[in-house]
């Protein structure tokens, strides 16, 4: 890992970025620029949640909870500023970005930078990995799996995602973007095919695969230097599958890792796109396809993204210049009544209150099928929800069908288990635009989307992206031909048939006032739900140790010789790690001795290490870390170092400790 990498990521040494980032404000001078030249920077922070104990999102399965950590989750953030006018975009390694992390990060940059960034000119979004912490979400139907609301979670989250931001803020400095573009058709397929096929041949011709192969590239540089860059291209972040606990950001994470190990404070990010029935599980099931081992499905989908991305930074010869501009509202999308131009028969309808449908409890049999509480099994949380049997509004069946309904979210008392006010907005960067949305866009819905925004503007086709898992989360969106198959993401698209015309209408209102440069109404104020849920899942109460044995104790040491290829495992008594999230800093440390000293060269961020810990009683734990040795890796002599904190039982203090093996050479 490079040092500097591990400087930004290093819990000690990270300190005084903080203080600077967080200490910044918007009365703080700026750079000057060069005539046609932006104002860019980057920042980069940690996301991650509880390593232990706490659910994971996307795959809903009570029973995946964290056991440890093969990837840390990271916050990218990107800024680029034109005059008087700024978009800070964020892309984070999560299952979803919520609506209540959306109004916490702005809550908290209103506090640090006052007005300068605002939900006008943010744009948050995740990677959709389904290996990242859960329990973020102020809405009962995302935190149903994970037990409840999960605080450690939320404010891991909000707070990495604004110490990103601000690290980009006081990275400012002139710079140029370039737009690269290639394809790549060999890290997705289309999980719902035979809904499509349903789509009119004009939609379908537009993908002859079947999948969106389209690989866009923002090449970011300062004074002439390569600093970052953003990559979208849409495929589900599901190669690591629902029976994996440990924490992963999945194969976005590691294109992000391949390339950041390339540069010494490169920051790569990979966005979504419209990735709602694109599987990068080739084989078309859970964990298949390239191989039969979900973690060598997250490296090779991972490069493939990365070395396509590569190509196209490589090539991009397109230089933005132009306007930095941005328009946002919030939508009922329970409420909009949809012109007749935006429907496939040409007559008005309108969407209606949210509700999934049968087929939506099952999953998604590519990805990761859902698996139903077994009977005599309860769930506290949904007990204290009152339940999920709730009468069936008059007329939602009409207004949703031919989805047959399972439960009516938007009909929940005392509140609809989902958001129906959203946030919609669109970002203007010179020629590239991007469309952000809440939700998993299939493919076609995506294009629906784009073309509408493109006419609107009068730009071409490929400048115009969707961005999906944005500001906030309400499932899929399908086209009313593939919501009549009622497959998973038909079933999971939540406003009825007529969703997408009602995004299509909404955003072509927002590409209307950008292009004549008028403002428009901010829309209905959307809630907070602060304080609202609650928390099932059990804390920690002490932590406990071996008789004869302290905390940091080698269990088991490595062996004393190690070949390239082979790996190293070590196990240690270890206290529980929601005791201090390290969040910046590691569980896991692989040291090398240099001329005396010892220097990290991979922690639990680095592809290599695994941290597993399990329980070995009723408080007492184990860390299990093991190191990969790479084939690059130097001859020498090398250590593996725990950190870890323990709770005490009698005054409920926490403690740090670290352990350390004996040392092994590497030959």
């Amino acid at each position: 890992m490079p040092v500097a990498r591990r400087r930004v990521l290093a819990a000690a040494a990270a300190a005084p970025l903080v203080a600077s980032a967080l200490g910044g404000t918007s009365a703080a001078a700026e750079p000057a620029r060069p005539t046609g030249a932006y104002l860019v920077g980057r920042g980069i922070a940690d996301v991650t949640g509880p390593a232990a104990e706490n659910g994971m999102m996307g795959y809903s399965m009570p029973q995946q909870q964290t056991a440890g950590i093969h990837l840390r989750t990271l916050a990218r953030a990107f800024i680029v500023a034109d005059g008087d006018k700024r978009i800070a975009f964020v892309t984070a390694e999560l299952g979803a970005l919520f609506q209540s992390v959306h109004q916490g990060v702005l809550r908290k940059l209103a506090e640090t930078h006052g007005g300068l960034y605002t939900e006008q000119n943010v744009l948050l979004n995740a990677t959709h990995t389904h290996a990242a912490c859960g329990g973020d979400s102020h809405y009962a139907a995302y935190d149903l799996s994970i037990l409840g609301f999960q605080e450690q979670t939320y404010n891991a989250v909000v707070d990495g995602i604004v110490e990103a931001i601000s690290r980009a803020h006081d990275d400012l400095k002139p710079g140029t973007l370039h737009l690269g573009r290639a394809l790549l058709t060999d890290a997705s397929v289309n999980r719902s095919r035979s809904a499509f096929d349903l789509n009119p041949s004009a939609d379908k011709d537009h993908f002859p695969l079947a999948i969106d192969p389209a690989v866009t590239v923002l090449r970011f540089a300062q004074g002439g230097r390569d600093v970052g860059a953003i990559t979208w291209f849409a495929t589900h972040g599901t190669s690591m599958t629902n029976e994996n606990r440990l924490i992963s950001s999945d194969n976005k994470g590691y294109a992000a890792f391949a390339w950041e190990q390339r540069g010494d404070d490169f920051v790569a990010c990979f966005a979504q796109t419209n990735s709602g029935d694109m599987s990068p599980n080739l084989n078309l099931a859970p964990g298949s396809g390239p191989t039969d081992d979900e973690f060598e499905n997250t490296r090779i989908i991972g490069d493939r993204q990365f070395r396509a991305a590569k190509r196209a930074f490589d090539a991009a010869r397109e230089r933005l210049g132009g306007a930095v501009d941005h328009r946002m509202c919030f939508v009922d999308m329970s409420k909009v009544t949809v012109d007749g131009r935006f429907t496939p028969d040409g007559e008005q309808h309108s969407t209606c209150t949210a509700a999934i449908g049968v087929s939506m409890l099952a999953g998604s049999r590519e990805d990761g099928p859902g698996l139903p509480i077994p009977e005599g099994i309860r769930n506290p949380f949904l007990d204290w929800l009152g339940g999920a049997d709730a009468p069936i509004p008059a007329g939602l069946a009409d207004a949703q069908a031919p989805k047959p309904i399972a439960v009516p979210f938007g009909a929940m008392k005392p509140y609809p288990w989902c958001p129906e006010v959203l946030p919609l907005q669109l970002i203007r960067i010179g020629q590239l635009h991007l469309v952000a949305g809440p939700a998993e866009y299939t493919i076609v819905a995506g294009l629906r989307i784009r073309r509408a925004v493109a006419d609107e503007l009068g730009v071409p086709l490929e400048n115009v992206l969707m961005q999906g898992y944005a500001n906030a989360y309400s499932q899929y969106v399908t086209t009313p031909e593939e919501y009549d198959a009622q497959q998973y993401e038909g079933a999971s698209t939540l406003f009825g048939r007529y969703t997408l015309p009602a995004y299509q209408q909404e955003f072509t209102r927002l590409a209307a006032a950008m292009r004549s440069g008028k403002p428009v109404p901010p829309g209905p104020t959307p809630r907070d739900l602060r304080g609202k849920l609650i928390n099932f899942q059990p804390g920690v109460v002490f932590d406990d140790k071996p008789p004869g044995r302290e905390f940091g104790d080698v269990l088991t040491e490595p062996a004393n010789r190690y070949r390239r290829g082979e790996q190293v495992s070590a196990v240690f008594v270890t206290g529980h790690p929601k005791n201090d999230l390290r969040r910046g800093g590691t569980f896991a440390e692989v040291q090398r001795q240099v001329e005396g000293g010892w220097r990290r060269v991979a922690d639990d961020r680095h592809w290599s290490t695994k941290y597993r810990w399990a329980r070995s009683g009723v408080a007492t734990s184990t860390a299990t870390i093991t190191w990969d040795v790479p084939d690059n890796a130097p001859a020498g002599r090398y250590r593996i170092v725990h950190h870890g904190d323990w709770k005490n039982g009698w005054n409920g203090s926490i403690n740090a400790f670290t352990g350390t093996t004996q040392t092994f050479v590497i030959t």
